[in-house]
């Protein structure tokens, strides 16, 4: 048994199969169930191990369209805006960021006329000072997430 970097190697054990059993973890990771059970639970406690979700292809689902909104807003109603965007079911991923624009925020819609109503409703804000929406053609890569490095 060797607990060296178990924590990481779990994850990556975990980001390969998610609903891999707490047997074939111990088995693959070459500890005990109850080693493996113990470090799952710190990692859930610790927040680093978020939840259990399935990994869904909105495309076959039908959202065909995936749009980029960027964002100029009153300084003293970003969080208020990005509230507001972030409850919005169909919006993936909101930002705060630096730059030219203050948030940034990735919506998935059915179509063309989904995108826009949404996005015109969204934009009847009066703290939004300017938007730039983009449309994705081609999404070479989208939520992957990554190994952790084991040095």
């Amino acid at each position: 048994m060797t607990y060296e970097n178990l924590d990481e190697k779990l994850v990556n054990e975990l980001l390969g199969d998610g609903r891999a059993s707490l047997r074939s973890l111990a088995e693959d990771l070459d500890v005990s169930v109850t080693t493996v059970s113990n470090h799952l639970s710190d990692l859930e406690d610790d927040g680093i191990i978020q939840g259990y979700t399935p990994k869904v292809d909105y495309d076959a689902l039908g959202y065909d369209v995936t749009a980029i909104l960027q964002l100029k807003v009153e300084g003293s109603a970003l969080v208020e805006v990005t509230d507001t965007l972030s409850q919005h079911d169909q919006m993936v991923s909101v930002y705060e960021t630096t730059g030219d624009h203050d948030i940034i925020a990735i919506g998935k819609f059915l179509d063309t006329d989904d995108m826009n109503e949404t996005i015109k409703e969204l934009l009847t804000e009066p703290e939004i000072k300017e938007s730039n929406t983009s449309v994705v053609l081609n999404p070479a890569k989208e939520h992957e997430q990554f190994e952790l490095d084991l040095e």
